[in-house]
């Protein structure tokens, strides 16, 4: 019998919000770099190319912290580790901020790719401590629609405010959200006794459970051909529709409004299933895809196909850690690190496939043959992998 830990008397919704504003602040200093290439290469003279690595170390370390973190961290309080995380955050930014070279810059940014990983892969598990089982699936909507505003938010805050100020100042001001954030979290975080007893070799025993290797490839197929679909978002849409550049950032907005929409909405749905959450946020994407690439629907038709998207992937991070703490309860925060890892693996493989069919074809190549992947990974969910309809005994 392989228990879940305790469920909560009451809830902490207050303790639930403070960590959707770390995943905010994690998040929103992963994007950073993005919008900042161009003056953190010139302040630090090095090339653009270079300082875009910034972003892969970030992606590297934050896979080691997911898989590794639940194993190092077993014997302290989660309250603990959470806050250690957020001070990571703190630190990374601050000495991002004054680097004075770009060894110090890639140093700090595996920092926060540390604390990028090891909260990520915490957090569904941190969900199950905070409030009754019932609640579990809002509460990871909850903490996961961080994700969702930083996507909105990061790149065109950080852009505006290194034109004002510097990007050294929006590193600090980043820092600054951390302060806040930390401080949020110290008066809302329960503390979390360890559960469960996680070692390295925890990782193979919860990927060899009955159905939880077969989920993992489902999840993978789903991420893979989101990313391969939105790394060339761009060329997509002025390509197929045809809009100026002034247009795009519109339509990019568009998308991660209805990108948090979804996600806030998964919370909802998952009460009600999770098999159908699973299986429908896949379906919508690969139609919307195969719709871009095969229909000649015009402007409006094109842009209700963006929302469907926005809205369908809104859900998926949600959907894939309810179901990772469903299927292993007991080793919530171990499944979880196996769902960092692979969300970050497929990110990867996702933009290199992606890449590939780009040169080859065109961007509807691209939607054509991801429209197909994602049917294919809704295929597999429906037959193949389980979903429990609740945390608790396996």
């Amino acid at each position: 019998m392989r228990q879940a830990p305790p469920e909560p008397a009451s809830s902490s919704w207050a303790a639930v919000f403070s960590l959707a504003v770390g995943v905010f602040g994690l998040l929103t200093a992963e994007y950073l770099p993005a919008s900042l290439l161009t003056p953190i290469a010139s302040d630090l003279g090095i090339s653009e190319a270079v300082a875009g690595q910034a972003v892969t170390v970030t992606a590297v370390a934050a896979m080691l912290s997911g898989l590794l973190t639940a194993s190092l961290t077993r014997k302290i309080d989660r309250r603990v580790v959470l806050l250690g995380f957020t001070v990571l955050l703190i630190v990374s930014n601050v000495l991002v901020a004054t680097a004075a070279n770009v060894v110090v810059l890639m140093l700090m940014r595996i920092l926060l790719g540390i604390a990028l990983g090891g909260f990520w892969s915490m957090a569904a598990a941190a969900a199950m401590r905070l409030v009754p089982a019932a609640s579990v699936p809002r509460a990871i909507s909850i903490i996961f629609s961080g994700i969702a505003v930083a996507t909105i938010v990061a790149v065109p805050l950080g852009s505006y405010l290194g034109e004002l100020t510097g990007w050294r100042s929006t590193f600090l001001a980043a820092a600054a959200l951390g302060v806040v954030t930390l401080v949020f979290q110290l008066c809302t975080l329960p503390r979390m006794a360890p559960h469960g007893s996680a070692r390295l070799g925890t990782l193979w025993k919860v990927l060899r459970r009955p159905g939880f290797g077969v989920g993992i490839v489902g999840m993978l197929l789903v991420h893979i051909g989101h990313y391969a679909l939105f790394t060339y978002i761009r060329p997509a849409l002025e390509n197929l529709m045809h809009v100026h550049v002034s247009q795009l950032a519109v339509l990019l907005f568009v998308f991660g409004v209805a990108n948090f929409v979804g996600t806030l909405a998964a919370g909802w749905l998952l009460q009600t299933s999770l098999r159908l959450t699973l299986v429908l946020t896949p379906t919508v994407m690969g139609v919307a895809a195969l719709g871009f690439a095969l229909l000649p629907l015009g402007q409006a038709g094109y842009i209700v196909l963006l929302v469907l998207w926005g809205l369908a992937f809104g859900g998926v991070s949600v959907a894939w850690s309810n179901w990772a703490t469903r299927m292993v309860p007991d080793q919530a925060e171990s499944a979880g690190g196996l769902v960092v890892v692979g969300v970050q693996s497929a990110i990867a493989g996702g933009a290199a496939a992606g890449g590939v069919m780009f040169g080859m074809g065109g961007a509807v190549t691209v939607f054509t043959v991801s429209g197909v992947v994602l049917l294919a990974s809704a295929s597999l969910i429906l037959l193949r992998v389980r979903a429990p309809r609740h945390a608790g005994t396996v």
